[in-house]
């Protein structure tokens, strides 16, 4: 015993010295700012938006508050997050078969979930412009449209308005009817450079029209990193998926397929609490 004590006497004075001829490291601390960058300044100065959330809830935007309701669509923003930066991607697009799947339902909740990110910044734009939806769900009217910003007519700063500190959003409040014509210059990739320079967004979620019904969307396809396609459960056909998907690949990565309105839940899937 007396052996072992003196072992473990022996040992410990080691580490000891060891430790003590060891020297500490400094605490990390953030390198403070003078000023304020020039991307800050930006963000700074967009109008901000503050929207109703009984408003949000009507409209089924229920990632704007921690609920266990928005789980599923934050498991869905954190799983897309983490595949773009992996992939060096900032462009999503949003898209569907047909109409009625729930593509902008989708959109504006990866935004309302990306605001509570804070160390994220994300840009929501409404490029579905035969038919733009997202202000009205939102309740704000715009004073100018994300077209105007697209034409060089109005500066981004007059047009985005800032939910919470971090997402930018670019809606639309009257239609466009030729749409394909605007998406098909040359001004629409310039202004979408120069708007992912000045701001520096992490993500940028483009809300588009159907795939299968127009041709808007492949136009606006070929400015973005991927596309995320979104069906209904028993509503969309597979072989409409099938066309989408190819489609979409001819133009842009495909991101992923979310099935919306899947209502086939297990009393066992919802015991943890995130039914």
């Amino acid at each position: 015993m007396e052996k072992l004590q003196k072992a473990l006497s022996k040992a410990r004075q080691e580490r000891g010295e060891v430790k003590s001829g060891v020297k500490p490291h400094a605490p990390r601390t953030r390198l403070a700012r003078s000023e304020p960058s020039a991307v800050d300044q930006a963000w700074a100065a967009l109008t901000p938006f503050e929207p109703d959330p009984q408003l949000l809830e009507r409209n089924t935007i229920l990632a704007h508050t921690a609920q266990k309701e928005a789980a599923s669509f934050d498991i869905l923003r954190t799983k897309i997050f983490l595949t773009m930066r992996e992939n060096g991607w900032k462009r999503v697009a949003v898209t569907s078969p047909d109409s009625g799947s729930g593509k902008t339902t989708i959109s504006c909740n990866l935004a309302a979930g990306f605001s509570r990110q804070t160390e994220a910044r994300a840009m929501l734009l409404d490029a579905d412009l035969r038919m733009p939806s997202i202000a009205s769900r939102l309740g704000c009217t715009p004073a100018h449209d994300l077209c105007d910003v697209l034409t060089g007519q109005v500066p981004p700063q007059e047009q985005l308005l800032r939910l919470r500190d971090n997402v930018a959003m670019s809606l639309s409040s009257k239609p466009v009817k030729d749409p394909t014509k605007l998406l098909l210059s040359d001004k629409v990739p310039k202004a979408l450079d120069d708007l992912q320079a000045q701001f520096e967004p992490d993500i940028m979620i483009f809300d588009l029209p159907p795939m299968l019904l127009i041709d808007d969307t492949r136009a606006t396809l070929e400015n973005v990193d991927c596309a995320l396609i979104v069906v209904r459960s028993e509503q969309t056909h597979l072989s409409r998926l099938d066309v989408c998907e190819r489609e979409v690949a001819e133009c842009t990565n495909v991101l992923g397929v979310v099935l919306n309105d899947c209502r086939n839940i297990t009393e066992d899937d919802s015991e943890y609490g995130y039914g």
